[in-house]
């Protein structure tokens, strides 16, 4: 697709979400059970923190006052000490500079490809390297730059992530990248990147000076061991942090989408410019939900609860998957990624399964994009997203199971 090609779907809506794909391909079709499971979006429904609503309430007042673009001290405070007590940062970050508050780590990660793509002179059109498949908001920063993406396909044959040596081999295509995207805990895969990894991939952003831009919303679901974050491994680096960002939010690591609080965190030059991009063109986060998402960032009780609650449910998973779909327990994050080749692949299949059982699930061709040779890697597989509770996800797995067998 090319910039004007891009810039004009994006302006004329020809390009569509997953989920609005989904409800098309599915809308007309009537559920094969008198009780449907959506199982599509990432919307965490376990309980949230009892403390919100007063924390809410107690900080009512600031909604008569403009809230501060860059966050209040109190809730940038919060956050750095999180970042260092979660990945043992001796140094801490400086919530002055290397802080950033967001209204959801969607808003920054779109927001981020602006300053990416001003910050250096193209004498072509800039790349924006993505995973595949990968996070929509990524490819609407993408076409929103006018940048071309490039499409990095994430397979079982990568360990489900993008190939790092295969990237390297490719000097030019890293010459024009403005940006980076990546994902770890991936989505939808559920494969964590190692310390060596992300040192390469940093050290590839720093060699060709693009901003390597890791998503890491779902680090606080895991399996075991805690994913290694961007920032542990960047501070053990002489130029710290330095072309790095990462984005986080409390939507799934404390069941809140519906507050919209997250952060950017960093790189202090880069995040400084945007930090005025933000105040130009984006709202700031409502004072209340700035008190609130202080105290959330400093209790992890509730996160431990949370974090076993999953556990539950990859043990229900484990007892009724194994053995079938290529499914292995992801090592982050709640959603499954289940092969069904075998039903005909991703549309075929989401379109069986809801006809058959009434379980909503997602096509994994929606997640992905062709590459330049013309694949899609997700044109076999379904994404569920294990939201709801042990004995619903038991329910619409054994129905999948009826059906895929």
């Amino acid at each position: 697709m090319t910039e004007i090609a891009g810039l004009e779907a994006l302006a004329h809506g020809a390009i569509l979400s997953s989920f609005t794909r989904t409800n098309r391909l599915l809308g007309q079709v009537a559920p094969g059970h008198r009780r449907p499971i959506e199982m599509t979006a990432g919307d965490p429904k376990e309980a949230m923190p009892g403390f919100v609503a007063d924390k809410l309430s107690e900080a009512a007042s600031l909604l008569g006052t403009y809230p501060k673009i860059r966050g209040s001290d109190e809730l940038r405070a919060s956050i750095a000490g999180w970042i260092a007590r979660r990945y043992g940062l001796a140094g801490g970050v400086d919530p002055s500079r290397e802080v950033l508050p967001l209204n959801g780590s969607r808003e920054g990660l779109f927001f981020a490809a602006l300053p990416a793509v001003g910050r250096k002179h193209w004498p072509s059109r800039p790349i924006m390297l993505l995973p595949n498949p990968l996070y929509q908001a990524y490819l609407g920063a993408t076409y929103g730059t006018g940048c071309e993406p490039h499409y990095l396909n994430a397979t079982a044959a990568t360990g489900h992530l993008p190939d790092l040596d295969e990237l390297a081999r490719q000097p030019d295509v890293l010459a024009r990248a403005a940006a980076f995207y990546l994902c770890s805990p991936a989505n939808p895969q559920g494969s964590v990147a190692g310390s060596g990894y992300l040192e390469r991939a940093l050290a590839l952003a720093r060699e060709y000076d693009f901003m390597l831009f890791l998503d890491e919303c779902y680090s606080e679901i895991y399996v075991g061991e805690p994913p290694v974050g961007g920032l542990q491994v960047a501070a053990a680096t002489p130029e710290r942090f330095k072309n790095l960002v990462v984005f986080n939010s409390l939507s799934k690591r404390s069941n809140l989408p519906g507050m919209r609080s997250g952060f950017a965190a960093g790189d202090g030059d880069f995040l400084n410019t945007l930090a005025e991009i933000r105040n130009l063109t984006a709202p700031q986060m409502p004072g209340p939900v700035q008190h609130a998402s202080a105290a959330v960032w400093s209790e992890e009780q509730h996160v431990a609860v949370i974090r076993q609650a999953y556990r539950a449910k990859f043990e229900v998973c484990d007892k009724l998957l194994s053995g079938r779909y290529d499914y292995r327990r992801p090592a982050g994050g709640f959603f499954l990624w289940l092969d069904m080749a075998h039903l005909g692949g991703a549309e075929a299949a989401a379109l069986t399964i809801w006809k058959r059982s009434g379980v909503k699930v997602l096509p994994g061709v929606y997640l992905a994009h062709e590459d330049r040779h013309g694949v899609n890697p997700g044109r076999d597989f379904i994404r569920i997203a294990l939201v709801h509770d042990a004995a619903t996800v038991r329910e619409a797995l054994e129905r999948i199971v009826e059906v895929a067998a």
